[in-house]
């Protein structure tokens, strides 16, 4: 049933995933899958189709309601590396006041998308990643929670192992989460800013469940538990003169590497061969955003000799989350759905910590948080 979230597979994947599968949930956050491919994926029959199919998976006795206030605790293990956080609604309020801080731009048709889906569903389906600085406190009651059986425990197809615990000690968490003085967005940005925006619809008009609303799921992780993968990048077409220009400006530092091995650094796959290169040092390191491996990039690389001056709307760049590794990379570029493609040095968890506390926003795409959360554990309904 539990799947991955909605926005790390295309339809066609989603359809391939869900094929077979009548309680996936894929069908609550992909619901197009259950429709003819003539439809379009904003038609109002998706929205419903995917309302229906929620409301189906309780009806059939697949997902049961909770009776009694809780939080639980959910543990992500792959290969001996565990991040365990704390799986709870977290508040509108906090994040429209910048309690919970954001570090990169939405795109309004994402959020135009989600929104739908929240006021149709009259659900928030999937939860988003949030970080915290380390709490003694919160890991102690981490601590005791998992020291019981847990309600999940299973391993998905990736090798990832799930489990998750449920607590009834909510005052406890909640007086242990009210002395940190910040959140900060890690993964589902168009998610935390499409459950504000459907609050703010359903308080307008007045309904009787907006004050439930305004929660929505997210699981909180301390930092010191978090991995961030690269983001790399693909531009489909570019000329061999800009090619050559690039590596005549930026010489070569070494041959043959596809992962670069400290900041500054980016690999380049281009016509079967892989080349290092060193991108210039910010003038201002004081400057959060700037000093940004991927900013660099932007600046000097993709905009000068690519002409792709606003990532988030060009149609010449691809985004590749790490995870996907550079296999992904070269069979782009081989195949000619690219023709140059940027290996990354991952963003660390520090720099996004220091441009969310500056109040700035990264470029698009600037992490990849790894392993990913599951859909369809739990659902925070109104």
């Amino acid at each position: 049933m539990v799947c991955v979230p909605y926005d790390v597979i295309s339809t066609n994947e989603a359809r391939q995933l869900g094929h077979g599968k009548p309680h996936s949930f894929l069908h609550v956050i992909r619901p197009e899958i259950g429709l003819p491919a003539s439809i379009d994926i904003h038609d109002d029959l998706v929205y419903e189709r995917g309302a229906t199919e929620l409301e189906r998976l309780e009806s059939d006795g697949v997902m049961v309601r909770e009776q009694v206030p809780s939080i639980y605790v959910y543990r992500l293990d792959v290969m001996g590396q565990a991040q365990t956080g704390v799986f709870t609604c977290v508040s509108v309020k906090e994040y429209d006041s910048n309690k919970i801080l954001k570090h990169e731009m939405t795109r309004p048709d994402k959020e135009d998308d989600r929104t739908r889906h929240i006021l149709t569903q009259r659900a928030h389906a999937e939860p988003v990643m949030l970080a915290h600085q380390p709490d003694m406190q919160i890991a102690g009651l981490i601590h005791r929670t998992t020291e019981v059986a847990p309600l999940y425990d299973i391993t998905t197809d990736d090798g990832v192992r799930h489990t998750i615990w449920r607590s009834d000690e909510v005052d406890s968490w909640i007086e242990a989460f009210a002395r940190l003085e910040q959140l900060y967005v890690a993964d589902g940005h168009h998610r935390c800013k499409a459950a504000s925006r459907a609050y703010e619809v359903m308080k307008e008009v007045g309904d009787k469940d907006a004050a439930e609303a305004a929660y929505f799921p997210a699981v909180l992780f301390s930092t010191d538990q978090m991995q961030i993968m690269a983001y790399n990048r693909v531009v489909h077409h570019a000329s061999h003169e800009n090619v050559e220009m690039l590596f005549n400006d930026y010489s070569v530092i070494e041959s043959g590497v596809k992962v670069p091995d400290s900041k500054g650094k980016v690999c380049v796959y281009t016509h079967g061969e892989w080349k290092t290169i060193r991108l210039n040092a910010p003038k201002d390191r004081s400057d959060a955003v700037k000093s940004l491996d991927v900013t660099l990039l932007q600046e000097q690389v993709l905009e000068r000799y690519f002409g792709i001056g606003d990532p988030r709307t060009d149609n010449n760049i691809s985004f590749i989350g790490g995870i996907r590794g550079t296999d992904e990379l070269e069979m782009l570029v081989d195949a000619g759905q690219a023709n140059i493609a940027f290996s990354m040095y991952p963003t660390s968890i520090d720099e996004l910590i220091e441009v969310s506390d500056q109040h700035r926003l990264m470029p698009p795409k600037s992490t990849w948080f790894e392993p990913k959360l599951r859909s369809g554990f739990l659902v925070h309904t109104f």
